[in-house]
């Protein structure tokens, strides 16, 4: 078997990583469904609308996110995973009921995506780390990386079977699809053997361990530059089922399918990167700081194009900067970080990943709606752009880095820390 592929050879991965791709595929029919829904049978192409909705998707995650990291350290996590999983199932059906009815009403679906938000704030932190019993340590970094080309395989598949399905039965058949498929998950994780994984001891019960979990990122330089870095990005640059929807709709005057077809272009783009992620077995922090770069220029780009079939096509880098960015993010944080800590920093991690769209999406869909669908993009191109700068800088004079960059020879690029005590030069060797 491949590097890119070595940890489909242990049976409870495989297991995880099939169910995980056809649950995927569903959330993905249910995003574009979603906003297609408050776009255009519930709002007049109402971007603020669509912000709102996105926001009360992800604000719970600011609000519940350490105590859902706690809780991922403290129980079993395949119990935990069994029980949201099947939340978020029964969230999906009851949207579809609702609107199969015909009584589905904008701020029902606020409550809807609200009480997603809830569920999604603790299955978050326990399926990022739950991947981390299922493989050896050493294989980690490949388990995260075939993760994440699941989640863009969906995205390649989902959106575009969204599209032609909203088009030929509407929006309530696409949300009980989605709630029948969490129905993989919860199967596939009750037939896993307890005997084959790299289980954890859960962490014991005391006072201020959420705390505990905010100092140990506070005392990680590393960590908080990957936080930094990927908040502002969140904010104002990663909101592409809004922007998308609005490029389409108002920008090229496109239907669903055409919605639908840009999720999935922009997956191509993603797919790659979680493949060459996957072979990646040291992520660090350069590699975000690096893929930041890259994708505030694919996004500047992407903005400017001015037909929709070049506007598809560059949404193939963006994707693929985008995937690469996240992917190191993600990958870096789990495999440096303590196991018994790993639970509250991915918490803490996907509270200001995710939870910053709440922040972002109203203020990117009002951008949106007032100077047009463009400048919703340009906007987080511009903070990406800023963001990265800025990380760099600090970087190099609080690591005290010299930077090498060799375009004829390998390694192109040298980072050598020139006088960093041995213990902080040991740790952060691992991230840079």
């Amino acid at each position: 078997m491949s590097a890119t592929f070595s940890s489909l050879r242990y049976p409870n991965y495989r297991l995880w990583f099939g169910a995980a791709l056809v649950a995927n595929v569903g959330t993905w029919m249910q995003r574009v469904a979603q906003d297609w829904l408050v776009l255009t049978d519930l709002t007049d192409d109402s971007g603020v609308a669509l912000g709102i909705t996105t926001a009360l998707q992800f604000l719970p995650l600011l609000l519940l996110g350490p105590w859902a990291g706690l809780l991922a350290d403290r129980l079993p996590r395949r119990r935990l995973l069994m029980v949201t999983q099947g939340a978020m199932g029964v969230l999906a059906l009851g949207l579809g009921v609702l609107v199969l009815s015909g009584h589905a009403q904008l701020w029902q679906v606020y409550a809807f995506a609200l009480g997603l938000g809830v569920v999604t704030a603790f299955d978050n932190p326990v399926r990022q780390t739950f991947v981390a019993e299922l493989v050896p340590p050493e294989r980690l970094a490949n388990a995260v990386g075939l993760n994440s080309a699941s989640f863009n395989a969906a995205r390649l598949v989902g959106p575009g079977v969204a599209g032609l399905l909203i088009a030929a039965v509407g929006s309530g058949w696409v949300f009980v699809i989605n709630g029948v498929t969490f129905a993989a998950t919860i199967a596939a994780v009750a037939l896993m053997k307890a005997e084959a994984t790299w289980a954890r001891e859960p962490a014991p019960r005391g006072k201020g361990q959420i705390r505990e979990g905010l100092r140990y990122v506070r005392g990680r330089s590393d960590i908080m530059v990957i936080m930094v870095v990927m908040a502002v990005v969140s904010t104002f640059g990663l909101n592409f089922q809004l922007t998308s929807a609005m490029m389409a709709r108002v920008e090229f005057e496109r239907g669903a399918g055409e919605f639908g077809l840009l999720g999935s272009v922009l997956a191509v783009g993603s797919l790659t990167g979680a493949l060459l992620a996957a072979r990646r077995d040291r992520p660090r922090v350069r590699l975000v700081i690096g893929a930041a770069f890259a994708f505030a220029v694919a996004t500047a780009v992407m903005a400017l194009m001015p037909t929709f079939p070049a506007f598809v096509v560059a949404c193939i880098p963006v994707g693929l900067a985008s995937l690469t960015m996240m992917t190191a993010a993600n990958s870096t944080l789990q495999t440096s970080t303590d196991p018994a800590m790993r639970g509250r920093v991915m918490s803490l991690y996907m509270m200001v990943f995710l939870g910053a769209t709440p922040v972002g999406s109203p203020v990117v869909g009002w951008i949106g709606e007032t100077f047009g669908p463009r400048w919703s993009i340009l906007v987080g191109s511009v903070a990406t752009l800023l963001v990265a700068l800025g990380a760099t800088v600090w970087a190099v004079r609080s690591w005290r880095l010299r930077v090498r960059y060799r375009l004829l020879s390998r390694p192109h690029l040298e980072v050598v820390y020139l006088d960093a005590p041995a213990a902080v030069e040991s740790r952060h060797a691992r991230a840079a």
